[in-house]
């Protein structure tokens, strides 16, 4: 992988993390207060559904 792309994906990841606190300040803060309440399995899946759905993702493109 080229670092240029490297750096482009590092740099669009950055801005989807950034959009949801940036518009809707409340909304998110609510929506990571209710994060904080689940289980670490429960955590743990959203986290392979995120993985898994990255990686689909990479293998369509």
């Amino acid at each position: 992988m080229d670092s240029d792309t490297l750096l482009a994906a590092l740099g669009l990841a950055l801005i989807m993390e950034g959009l949801m606190p940036f518009i809707a300040p409340s909304a998110w803060r609510r929506a990571f207060s209710q994060l904080m309440q689940l289980q670490d399995g429960q955590l743990r899946f959203f986290g392979l559904l995120a993985v898994g759905g990255g990686l689909l993702l990479l293998w369509l493109v």
